[in-house]
């Protein structure tokens, strides 16, 4: 890999270029000033999370390959806060010379949720059983071989739910096709897991493949979308051992560089598998702001600058909810004195202009003796918080 160009001056930080700009792009901007790196985003709306912050912004869609050359010039690494940036555009600019971290490659295996699944089966990493449904006689097969209920999926574009289809019955089938898209939009199908606790590990990768590996946290769900997440989570040393080795595998079978976000099912018995993984910081790792000697957002820009990483290690219990709206209407906060009013609470706002049903506005993380404890402090302070219509 070559190494980053730092121009004229070689003693001056990198420039981090980043491709998305919404609430993670922002949290990585607020790290990188800390390391006094400039970062410039690319985001396709006029206005997002991360524009203000970041010290240059380009509206552009990257799609648009003179847009995106045009950033990429003035920066010198490209990274991603999402994982739905084609990997045919980043090839592109690393054929052009351009440092893109993690790679078109590893975006490749992972972005496309069947072929994650199959790159993780190839890697020997325990997941939920699987089938490709491209055609009704698919989704007939799917639900033979599965029995009902059964999960229906995109294979891109799909997060906090959306993308996601519960098939019940028969008559489900064709409603389920239906509400993902049509067969065109591109699906598959996973049995049903009937798992007792979701998991979650941060693993931060460096260019020599050196990793750091966060507390395996228990991440608490609310209509397909994270709603609160504990640490350490209440699993046994063995268990957390299993789970860290599950998520270092996933990110070393594609040879990932950066924070990863890995979602693990915990069945009744004990035993793990490995629900998705995610090529970038994740909502999981927010926590580790306040709660680890370094950030999953420092150790990221860490990561693809070639610096050493730092310490994953936890401070103290902790836990961290996501302030989600309600109702559609303005961004604007109302009970903000209120959530500064409870003590030991760390509030994030994201700056977001419009609110929408479980759309994340901003999250709270709390420090205490024990996870259930924070969550006590982070809830409290999250309840405070509304956005009207």
């Amino acid at each position: 890999m070559r190494p980053i160009s730092l121009g004229s001056d070689k003693n001056s930080p990198p420039v981090i270029g980043i491709l998305g700009g919404g609430q993670l792009a922002l949290m990585l901007v607020r790290s990188a000033s800390q390391l006094g790196m400039r970062v410039h985003v690319m985001d396709p709306a006029p206005v997002c999370p991360a524009k203000d912050a970041a010290a240059e912004f380009t509206q552009g869609t990257w799609s648009d390959p003179e847009t995106l050359e045009a950033f990429a010039k003035k920066v010198d690494v490209i990274t991603v806060e999402n994982e739905f940036v084609e990997a045919d555009r980043l090839e592109a600019l690393e054929q052009q010379g351009h440092t893109v971290l993690p790679s078109s490659r590893t975006m490749r295996l992972v972005q496309d949720k069947l072929v994650q699944k199959q790159m993780l089966c190839r890697a020997g990493i325990p997941v939920v059983d699987f089938r490709a449904v491209a055609d009704e006689h698919e989704l007939e097969d799917a639900a033979a071989g599965f029995g009902f209920p059964f999960v229906l999926k995109k294979r891109t574009l799909g997060y906090d739910g959306q993308g996601n289809f519960t098939v019940n019955s028969h008559a489900d089938l064709h409603l389920g096709v239906k509400a993902l898209g049509g067969f065109q939009a591109g699906l598959y199908a996973e049995k049903w897991c009937p798992f007792t606790m979701e998991l979650a590990v941060i693993v931060t990768r460096g260019r020599t493949g050196m990793t750091e590996v966060y507390p395996v946290a228990e991440s608490r769900q609310l209509h397909h979308v994270c709603s609160s997440v504990l640490v350490p989570a209440p699993i046994t040393p063995q268990q957390g051992a299993a789970a860290c080795q599950m998520a270092v595998g996933a990110v070393e079978a594609v040879s990932g560089v950066g924070s990863f976000g890995i979602e693990l099912f915990m069945l009744e018995d004990g035993s793990l598998q490995l629900n998705e993984m995610a090529p970038r910081v994740h909502n999981s790792g927010h926590y580790t702001i306040e709660a680890c000697d370094c950030s999953q957002f420092e150790n990221h820009l860490r990561a693809i600058c070639g610096l050493p990483l730092g310490s994953s290690s936890l401070r103290s219990g902790a836990a961290m909810v996501n302030i989600l709206a309600e109702t559609s209407g303005s961004g604007t906060p109302v009970g903000l004195a209120e959530a500064l009013a409870v003590s030991g609470a760390c509030l994030h706002l994201y700056g977001k202009l419009g609110a929408k049903p479980r759309r994340k506005m901003g999250h709270v993380t709390a420090l205490a003796e024990t996870p259930l404890a924070a969550l006590n402090i982070a809830e409290l302070a999250a309840r405070q918080i509304q956005f009207h219509s």
